[in-house]
């Protein structure tokens, strides 16, 4: 039977999520046009003190940049703390393309609606529901707990993560372990047999920036030296390339528990075709099989008629653990000796095992609230601010849990236009956190 007090911290995941959505914190990735972090610290650690946590709000290298730090003492001030964190940030969104406007936090149709509901206000909403429940009901978590909510996620945490851990390390005093995105989300395998995917492992991120230069000159001749072209020659080359197919031993890992969960054994003569059966998921998935190299922006020229001296290109790539060496010198061999490049951003890769009590925790607090749900390992594509709380030693999972429709593309919704979460998804992985940090 669900208490009074568990129902009351669903209410208010569902509330906080919505009204969280609605303070704007878009991260365009340029100081000067980043906002609401700040606005969004300062409603967190309201909601905190409202029920009698003390709080740290920090600005991590620049004004606004803001985030917010509460720890709960736990039954066992020996052993380690466990890190439970979630983003302010969310990416920018066009209004004209929405069903609603993305800000606006509809509950509606049996969703949240609005940038961040996946990405990850979510998660903020669940995490300080439990937070205030806890401190509310006098609760002692078996360790101490540390509530983490940072700025900057959306653009590499160089003003979030990372500036809090070198400059502020002090604030992970005792932290051995940690969760936050992006896992912990069911995906149907059958009517009674759902696969809650925690992660485990994630690509590192490599942004990097290509120049080519050239002879400048007038648009109306023959030139033979065109930076323009030069530069679109090697975007094409690199955007086109298939990196080769790499099995690391979290992806294996998967696969397995995949098979044994399935009974279908995988082929690994044709992965691609094994991962085209998870459906919405295969995005997410194919993506950690190789190594990615995606061009997302160009800059050359500034007039019509004149043919430009340098042209510019940047690219998102992602590298599957244990293969920098290789990615470099591949795009080496792709991109040619004319192609200058350079990184913008270049966080590693980050790997842990699927095992320990931690894991454990998490498989029993998810089996209680789904009789049908396992909990397998999983690879992420894309990357978080675990690989900051990585290099203070911490082991960290992608353990932010959702059970999910069967019919939703729920990989689609992150970045995507009419982000939503269901409520009753946030409801249930409400339920499945306060279990977890219970028994954490």
């Amino acid at each position: 039977m669900t208490s009074d007090t568990t129902a009351q911290a669903q209410d208010e995941a569902v509330q906080l999520t919505s009204e969280l959505i609605r303070i704007d914190t878009t991260n365009t990735g340029e100081p000067d046009t980043t906002v609401g972090e700040r606005a969004a610290a300062e409603f967190v650690a309201g909601k905190l003190r409202a029920v009698g946590y003390e709080t740290t709000l920090i600005e991590s290298g620049a004004p606004g940049r803001s985030n917010v730090f509460a720890r709960l003492s736990g039954a066992d001030p020996d052993r380690g703390a466990l890190l439970i964190h979630g983003h302010l940030d969310v990416v920018p969104a066009d209004p004209t393309e929405w069903s609603v406007h993305p800000f606006s936090g509809a509950i509606q149709d049996g969703y949240i609606w609005g940038r961040g509901a996946v990405d990850m206000k979510d998660m903020v909403g669940m995490m300080l529901a439990v937070a205030r429940r806890f401190k509310r009901d006098q609760v002692t978590p078996p360790r101490d707990l540390v509530f983490a909510f940072v700025a900057d996620e959306e653009a590499g945490g160089a003003l979030g993560a990372q500036w809090l851990v070198q400059n502020r390390p002090e604030l992970f005093d005792g932290v051995t372990e940690a969760i936050g995105e992006v896992g912990g989300f069911s995906m149907t395998l059958a009517d009674d047999l759902r696969a809650y995917m925690i992660e485990i492992a994630e690509k590192g991120i490599a942004w990097m920036r290509l120049r080519v230069r050239g002879r400048a000159g007038h648009g109306s001749m023959l030139h033979d030296d065109n930076a323009v072209t030069k530069l679109a020659a090697a975007v094409t080359r690199l955007g086109t390339h298939q990196f080769p197919l790499v099995v690391t031993d979290s992806v294996r890992t998967f696969l397995n528990a995949l098979s044994e969960l399935t009974g279908v054994e995988v082929d690994e003569d044709d992965l691609a075709g094994s991962v085209a059966k998870l459906g919405p998921f295969a995005r997410i998935v194919g993506a950690t099989l190789r190594d990615t190299a995606n061009p997302t922006m160009l800059n050359a020229g500034y007039k019509a008629n004149v043919i430009p001296s340098v042209a510019e290109a940047v690219v998102d790539c992602r590298v599957l653990p244990g293969r920098e060496a290789a990615f470099e010198r591949e795009l080496d061999e792709i991109l040619g000796p004319d192609v200058e490049r350079e990184w913008i951003t270049h966080l590693p890769s980050v790997e842990t095992t699927f095992d320990g009590e931690l894991v454990e925790a998490m498989s029993a607090a998810v089996v209680a609230e789904d009789p049908g749900g396992r909990t397998i390992p999983y690879v992420l594509s894309g990357g978080t601010d675990s690989k900051a709380f990585h290099t203070l030693g911490i082991r960290c999972f992608g353990f932010s849990p959702l059970k999910l429709p069967p019919d939703l593309d729920f990989p689609a919704l992150f970045h995507g236009v009419d982000e939503r979460v269901p409520v009753e998804a946030v409801r249930f992985g409400t339920r499945v956190l306060d279990r977890f940090l219970r028994n954490c």
